[in-house]
């Protein structure tokens, strides 16, 4: 008998530090930011305005410690400007 593991994914599973303890999907941004559809996401990379991804063969991957950086470097620029 094999059991399924219980355990919850998405980008809400963290570790001590606030940051989930996987890579991030595009999908994961979306739901993150509340963005309306992937395809900002996939904008966004296209002109070099959102956080810094990864590519893993044909998958776009987003370390969460870059996404938090970006996050917080947006913003600091708000409040500047």
């Amino acid at each position: 008998m094999t059991t399924r593991s219980t355990r919850p994914t998405g980008p809400r599973v963290t570790l001590h530090g606030g940051l989930p303890d996987r890579y991030l999907t595009p999908e994961d941004l979306v739901v993150m930011f509340s963005l309306p559809s992937v395809e900002t996401v996939y904008a966004w990379r296209r002109k070099r305005i959102g956080p810094p991804a990864i590519r893993i063969g044909k998958y776009l991957r987003y370390d969460p410690a870059a996404v938090h950086s970006w996050a917080q470097q947006q913003t600091e620029h708000d409040e500047a400007a």
